[in-house]
């Protein structure tokens, strides 16, 4: 299915898939975090795992070393990079309000490889960046995020449901559809998606995604607001101060 295609059709899948397009193989991570053996500066830095399209890393102010900090993946959307996270002062202002690190990595291609040819390379990538963050940051194992945006929650949700060993907590701002390649562990999932959303509409999407995952045994916090395609500045607060608890 093409990436036009599959915005249009917006197909929800929770069973597990085991299609070329959806490997169970290729789609488990195996980065862990551990003791880190380098030291992390604050702030945004690059981590050099592609020289096309990189990820980053960013420390919020009050990092501690000796004080494990909870750590968030943030994938971008469909045509879109990494810069869509980046860029906000809003997401870096908060990061350091509540001492999370941040990981952003871009996707290889267009949008996120399940869309395109299946888990693979963007695995790969997340898997690189992942042992590199928990080799220069302290990362608490129980606070553990995997989130995105549009087609970024759609991989959120796909992969994270597959890798719910190593992430606690799932975050999906507008999601698709859901075609994780397995199941593993039960992570907690937030989602919110705009009622005037004509990209991916909710109908089709979130709330048919949303009784699934709740029918399927995941607790599911969900949220509608009054809005199109994009990811609202209360709603980014408030799926962070849920992911700790606040």
């Amino acid at each position: 299915m093409t990436w036009a295609r599959t915005l249009l059709a917006a197909a929800v899948i929770l069973s597990p898939v085991q299609t070329g397009r959806a490997q169970s193989g290729a789609a488990h991570l195996e980065a862990r975090p551990s003791a880190p053996t380098a030291g992390a500066a604050t702030g945004l830095t690059a981590l050099g795992v592609s020289a096309a399209r990189d990820a980053y890393l960013y420390v919020p102010s009050g990092y501690r070393p000796n004080h494990p900090a909870p750590l968030v993946v943030l994938l971008h959307g469909a045509t879109q990079s990494a810069d869509l996270w980046s860029r906000s002062t809003t997401l870096f202002a908060l990061a350091d309000s509540m001492g999370l690190v941040l990981l952003m990595p871009n996707s290889q291609g267009r949008t996120w490889d399940l869309m395109l040819d299946g888990f693979g390379p963007d695995v790969a990538l997340l898997d690189s960046a992942l042992t590199l963050v928990f080799r220069r940051c302290n990362i608490d194992p129980k606070h553990i995020a995997l989130a995105g945006f549009s087609d970024g929650a759609t991989y959120a949700l796909s992969l994270g449901v597959g890798n719910g060993d190593l992430f606690s907590s799932l975050i999906a701002f507008s999601p698709g559809y859901l075609a994780p390649a397995e199941r593993r562990g039960t992570p907690r999932i937030f989602i919110a998606h705009g009622t005037d959303d004509r990209i991916l509409p909710i109908n089709s999407t979130s709330r048919r995604i949303v009784p699934m995952l709740k029918q399927a045994g995941y607790i599911v916090v969900y949220h509608e607001f009054e809005g199109p395609h994009t990811v609202r500045p209360d709603q980014l607060r408030e799926a962070l101060a849920w992911l700790l608890g606040t």
